[in-house]
């Protein structure tokens, strides 16, 4: 490895340190601007009946929640706690900076409230007016979202209570489970690092470690249980207060799609487990086994003989940006250079893995590597994440945030680049396995997803009717949904279904439905590049687009109509062509 390449975060990309006094004056720096801002504007109302005073007023509230004084020092902190959540200073710092962060919010909240107010016929001038073209999409958004906001006293009870009714809850559970081990091959390892390991192992080991783990899993899900119901509880009233009537459209309002497209996509993709149960008929038949159990589902079908440890992940991950534009791998490389990732697992460091960026702050990628064809793939895929970040950001600020939804195709579509680039590397032998992960991998993102969400969506449904699910209960939910999407060739255990314990996901309310929009989508992009290198451009097109129009409208642009309810379907054809040649290769 270069030695320039750091493994970990380098926080002084942040700050020199914990108690660095530059912390404190970057917060009061943005508790200033807040003040300054509610001082010039609460109380007036000129500015919503006038375009010119408008235009003034929407410029200096980019002016603010661009200033990056706002999100640092609570950021800082919040990464620090992911990779060591028993740092009992850090925890108290993030308790702190998030009130802070809250009651300075708080004070301009009214803002967007007032804009929400002007009348339909005003609403619709300011949408035409050529002096506000900048920011008809935010207007735009503003708008729609104001029919389901409450009073500017109920939205800042809402915003300080967020806190104990919501992150509380998820944060304190997730220090519970990232401090937690399992004892395996003699020794006690990190949960997060044995769950990495499950799918590399042999069968009796992987079924072992498996049952390992529900077993941790369920060992801490009384309070699982409690903090599922208390958060989908609050959710359901905050949904009753601003009259949403179905438990997903809250987040696909704020993740900006079209709920007819989305409600499509669920039902196409639900309509078509069949696929993935035919693939896991062809993974038992390779595997020689007559049943799977919930362990198996991400079992490797045999060993690559090419390393995959960092060094070599970093070359050919490398190697593939490079084909696609050097500007590309570049970007890659400099963020080893600077301690942009942190690389692997430990004991108290959070699970998984993530890309997170903010206009004007540093982007970073938590990773917990493990050496094998899957950490390939989820460094391409988080450094997808980052691409989107940093050329988003060529947007004014106001638009440099793009939606959850479109951050997922750009991740799964650099998934692609560095699919193939091991792809043509291999032997016919280790094709096969690879072509196997890759389906793997589509089925995990496109109908686990869907799955995770029809389970949501029946969680949701039954707490807002019975008012509180036992664990047990839960238990039995997931394994009938996992089921669903896994076919009769698997028999899942009771414990299987303790999984929902370790999902991270449902506690970000039907978040996963974006994994499968952004798969099939990242595909239908994939397939043009093929065709004709120069789509190049209409790709980066997309990546620049940011949150400056809706997801649906960012692809129609350049091509590609999800609007389309055959659209979906087309994407499936892809999964289904590599199943049948998967089919073919084994016999």
């Amino acid at each position: 490895m270069n030695k320039q390449f750091k493994k970990k975060w380098d926080f002084k990309m942040f700050y020199k340190g914990d108690n660095d006094p530059q912390i404190e004056k970057d917060f009061s720096i943005y508790e200033k601007a807040t003040s300054s801002f509610e001082k010039k504007y609460k109380g007036k109302t000129d500015y919503l009946s006038d375009s010119k005073k408008l235009l003034k007023a929407l410029n200096d509230y980019e002016k603010l929640i661009s200033m990056s004084e706002s999100y640092k020092p609570l950021h800082y902190f919040q990464l620090k706690e992911d990779i060591n959540s028993n740092n009992k200073l850090v925890q108290s710092r993030v308790g702190v900076y998030t009130e802070r962060f809250n009651k300075n919010y708080n004070k301009i909240i009214f803002f967007t409230l007032n804009l929400g107010k002007i009348e339909v016929k005003k609403q619709k001038e300011f949408l035409k007016d050529k002096i506000l073209k900048k920011y008809h999409y935010f207007l735009e958004r503003i708008f729609i979202n104001s029919k389901f906001e409450l009073s500017e006293k109920e939205e800042k009870i809402i915003n300080l209570l967020n806190s104990p009714a919501y992150s509380m809850w998820v944060q304190g559970f997730s220090k519970v489970l990232s401090s937690q081990e399992i004892n395996f091959r003699g020794k006690n390892i990190p949960i997060n690092e044995a769950s990495g390991l499950v799918s590399s192992l042999e069968t009796k080991e992987r079924r072992l470690l498996g049952d390992k783990l529900n077993e941790k899993f369920k060992s801490v899900s009384d309070f699982s249980e409690a903090e599922i119901n208390a958060i989908v509880t609050k959710k359901k009233i905050l949904d009753e207060l601003r009259g949403f009537t179905k438990p997903y459209q809250a987040t696909i309002l704020s993740y900006e799609n079209d709920e007819k497209v989305i409600e499509n996509l669920v039902n196409v993709v639900t309509n078509n487990f069949k696929l993935a149960h035919k693939f896991y008929k062809i993974k038992a038949k390779i595997l020689k086994e007559n049943k799977l159990k919930y362990a198996d589902r991400g079992a490797k079908i045999g060993n690559f003989n090419k390393s995959f440890s960092l060094d070599e992940t970093i070359n050919i991950i490398s190697s593939a940006f490079s084909k696609f534009g050097n500007e590309y791998e570049k970007v890659f490389k400099e963020f080893f250079e600077n301690g942009q990732i942190d690389v692997y697992p430990m004991k108290g460091k959070k699970g998984g893995a993530y890309c997170w960026g903010s206009y004007g702050l540093p982007t970073v990628i938590l990773l917990n590597h493990a050496n094998n064809f899957n950490s390939v793939m989820t460094l391409g895929h988080e450094m997808g994440h980052a691409f989107h970040t940093k050329l988003s950001q060529t947007q004014t600020p106001i638009y440099s945030d793009y939606t959850t939804s479109v951050a997922e195709t750009a991740s799964t579509l650099f998934e692609n680049f560095v699919f193939e680039e091991v792809f043509d590397s291999l032997s016919d032998k280790e094709k096969i396995i690879a072509l196997h992960d890759k389906i793997n991998g589509s089925v995990s993102t496109i109908f686990r997803q869907i799955a995770c969400f029809n389970f949501e969506k029946e969680l949701h449904e039954t707490i807002r009717k019975e008012g509180y699910v036992s664990k047990e209960d839960i238990a039995k939910l997931m394994n009938k949904h996992m089921k669903n999407y896994l076919g009769p060739v698997f028999d899942l255990k009771d414990n299987d279904g303790y999984f929902f314990v370790n999902w991270s996901h449902i506690r970000r309310f039907f978040y996963v439905y974006s994994y499968a929009y952004g798969a099939l989508i990242s595909d239908a992009l994939y397939e043009e590049y093929k065709k004709d290198n120069k789509f190049k451009a209409k790709i980066e097109e997309f990546l620049k687009a940011g949150g400056s129009k809706s997801p649906e409208n960012i692809f129609e642009n350049i091509g590609i109509n999800v609007r389309d309810p055959k659209f979906f379907e087309k994407g499936l054809k892809i999964i289904e062509n590599d199943i049948k040649r998967l089919e073919k290769l084994v016999g």
